[in-house]
């Protein structure tokens, strides 16, 4: 017995070297959200930086695509990539894994908006090549507006320049009737950000206003344009552009017949409603419906909710726990197994894996970046509670579970507008 027991207790001091030669350390959630961000941002940043996304870029085009310039593939990828990472580059740097890995994106980034204005450079993007054009300046422009001190202001005053004459000659490109209004007001209000009110055109800004206010039809939601379509195009573009818009009028210090903060937070309502709207399709499982046309966009669908974490206006109803449990278990579900991305390391066309059949006539491989406005929440630090705080279940998780969940009511309009004059 004595014999046994000096064994056991041998085995027992033995343990802890084993078990530190098999200790495999836990993943955290934001270590999972930057393995996502830095796996999508590495193989386009790293490319364009050399002036060779161009050159080795696997593109893949919609079985239907139309007789466009196929070079927009590259503008598509660049300017919806950035504006989803933008506030993760936001972060000052660290020496922490996590911290290099930004800084490499960001010198990457840097080095690539410059490429891509410069007309010496193989990666010079097709400016005005396109009406497609319009949409990717916009993203661009986005990127700039969402970490406008570490990504416009350290560029060299040509490349400064060669934006905005890029900018301003998009005006010629007459947008259709729908979301793509929000495209020229979100690029002509960071013009008035960036250069003055005497350089932006106020006319496009002020339309857009009174059109997406038309639009609105209620509860959280936009139409794309007079007639109202179940799509998730209120998550693509109207809820953060036309925020983004109003918030560039407010920073440019713009004096014209709107009241712009008004419109600005009643629009950060309607978001902050649209935000429980997404938060509540998420299933248990970590699916969500898949409905309407652009679903190769993935994770897009999902931006109202990720920007309102992101400025930290999450809605009472919401907790920082929920959403991100929600969120992170969306990616699980969306990016573990599926074939997402292809031998090059970019993304194929697909919702959940490659599946080209979901694509429309305007979708090529470039489009499907715009998954990344889901990773916003990546511009809070590490240390912030969005990231600390506990896991909690998230709406459907409770109501599938027995347990109690918070009642949905309509929310109505609380501040009302009229001209100044």
């Amino acid at each position: 017995m004595k014999k046994v027991l000096l064994i056991v207790a041998a085995l027992v001091l033995l343990l802890p070297v084993e078990a530190k030669k098999k200790q495999v350390k836990v993943q955290t959630e934001r270590e999972y959200w930057c393995e996502q961000a830095y796996k999508m941002a590495k193989p386009v940043l790293e490319n364009m930086a050399k002036g060779e996304l161009q050159k080795n870029m696997q593109t893949e085009f919609s079985p239907s695509f139309d007789n466009r310039n196929r070079k927009v593939v590259y503008m598509e990828t660049f300017g919806r990539l950035m504006a989803g990472i933008a506030p993760w580059l936001s972060l000052p740097d660290d020496d922490t894994a996590e911290g290099q890995q930004r800084k490499q994106l960001r010198e990457w980034a840097l080095a690539s908006y410059k490429n891509s204005v410069d007309p010496q450079s193989p990666d010079y993007l097709v400016w005005g090549a396109s009406g497609q054009n319009l949409v990717d300046a916009a993203y661009i422009a986005e990127s700039f507006i969402r970490a406008y001190d570490q990504l416009w202001v350290p560029l060299d005053e040509i490349t400064k320049k060669r934006y905005i004459e890029e900018f301003k000659k998009l005006r010629r490109i007459e947008p259709p009737y729908t979301n793509w209004f929000l495209f020229s007001s979100t690029i002509e209000s960071f013009i008035a950000k960036a250069c003055g009110l005497k350089e932006y055109d106020d006319f496009r800004v002020m339309m857009t206003i009174r059109k997406v206010e038309e639009w609105y039809v209620g509860d959280g939601w936009y139409a794309d344009g007079p007639v109202f379509a179940f799509d998730y195009y209120s998550s693509y573009v109207f809820h953060a552009m036309y925020l983004e818009t109003l918030q560039n009028m407010i920073d440019a210090k713009a004096n014209t017949r709107l009241e712009y903060k008004k419109y600005y937070d009643r629009a950060l309502k309607r978001a902050q409603k649209f935000a429980i709207i997404l938060e509540r399709f998420i299933s248990p499982e970590g699916t969500f419906p898949v409905i309407g046309r652009s679903t190769p966009y993935r994770l897009a669908a999902m931006q109202p909710l990720a920007l309102m974490a992101w400025y930290q206006k999450l809605p009472k109803d919401l907790t920082n726990g929920q959403v991100r449990a929600a969120l992170t278990q969306v990616m699980h579900r969306m990016y573990d197994q599926q074939q997402n991305y292809n031998e090059g390391g970019f993304l194929t066309i697909g919702f959940c894996g490659h599946q080209p059949e979901t694509a429309d006539w305007y979708t090529n491989n470039g489009s499907l970046y715009m998954t990344s406005l889901s990773l916003m929440p990546l511009g809070l630090p590490a240390n912030h509670d969005f990231w600390t705080c506990p896991a909690e279940p998230w709406t459907q998780v409770k109501a599938w579970g027995g347990q109690p969940f918070p009642k949905d009511h309509r929310w109505a309009d609380d501040i009302q507008t009229k001209d100044r004059w």
